[in-house]
């Protein structure tokens, strides 16, 4: 069920790069969002101690969905465009939109992204984090996860009104190549809320043009994709998952944050307290 629109949302005057206006939030949606955003973060914490050598990641998918469901909402992912699960796992050079599967267990070693958006009342809850299982995660994979939760903490430090949206970007990148890996240009970050996907686009690379200015009351994801390799990507026959064409690991943090007055409040915070990995259990 869709919630009624709001008399006090409002669309910004101005639009991203593909002209697509940009929703600005009231304060009661943005109290929504912070509790939606609230059970997202819940799902990731708990399915941590799952995480764990020889798990298919078919069988973390349904216990993310049944999280879900007993938190009182559906994944936003099952169906949508015919995607065909709850959740995205990506595993070392999956970049993302792993589709779970029984065949794919996790071996000691592996570092994995998992994406989580829970849809209550019409209302989304997107983030994801990385995971390492095992105690056989190679130091360059270790690395590769550090700088990418650096990058995107970066990104979000850069999010206040006034700035422009290229400025995500520009941090991002400064991070990134400061340690010789690569960022991910074919995937970007999104506008959610009432909508899965809306305006505006959020470049993790430095783009030029993207000038639009932030306002409180946007919302949008900040999600890099870091490769320690180089930064192509190609999409397998699925029509879904992305996979490095180095074959080099990649990695991804996401939050969704709201612009304030002030600077920016992030949405999906781990109430545990977790941030990157590896976290207690």
């Amino acid at each position: 069920m869709r919630p009624s629109a709001s008399k006090n949302r409002r669309l910004s005057k101005s639009s991203d790069l593909q002209g697509r206006r940009v929703t600005i939030y009231d304060a009661d949606d943005i109290v929504r969002m912070a509790e939606v955003g609230r059970k997202a973060a819940i799902i990731l914490d708990e399915i941590t101690p799952h995480v764990v050598v020889g798990v298919s990641t078919a069988e973390l998918d349904r216990i993310i969905d049944g999280m879900m469901r007993d938190l009182g909402g559906v994944p936003a992912t099952l169906g949508y465009k015919g995607y065909p699960a709850s959740s995205c796992i990506s595993i070392n050079h999956v970049v993302n939109h792993g589709i779970p599967s029984e065949r794919k267990r996790l071996a000691n070693g592996d570092i994995l992204n998992i994406d989580v958006t829970i849809l209550i009342d019409g209302w989304h809850g997107d983030s994801s984090r990385m995971y390492l299982c095992g105690d056989k995660v190679p130091s360059k994979s270790r690395k590769l996860v550090d700088i990418t939760y650096e990058a995107m903490m970066a990104g979000i430090a850069a999010v206040g009104p006034g700035q422009p949206m290229n400025a995500i970007g520009r941090a991002v990148e400064t991070i990134v190549r400061s340690n010789r890996m690569s960022v991910v240009e074919d995937f970007v970050g999104h506008g959610v809320g009432n909508v899965f996907h809306d305006a505006p686009m959020v470049y993790h690379h430095y783009v030029a043009s993207d000038t639009l200015t932030m306002e409180p009351g946007m919302i949008f994801t900040i999600e890099p994709m870091i490769n320690a390799g180089k930064k192509d990507v190609k999409v397998l026959s699925d029509g879904w998952t992305a996979v490095t064409r180095d074959r080099s690991h990649s990695a991804q943090f996401e939050h969704s944050v709201v612009v304030t007055e002030a600077g920016c409040d992030i949405l999906t915070l781990s109430p545990k307290g977790y941030t990157r990995p590896p976290y207690p259990v």
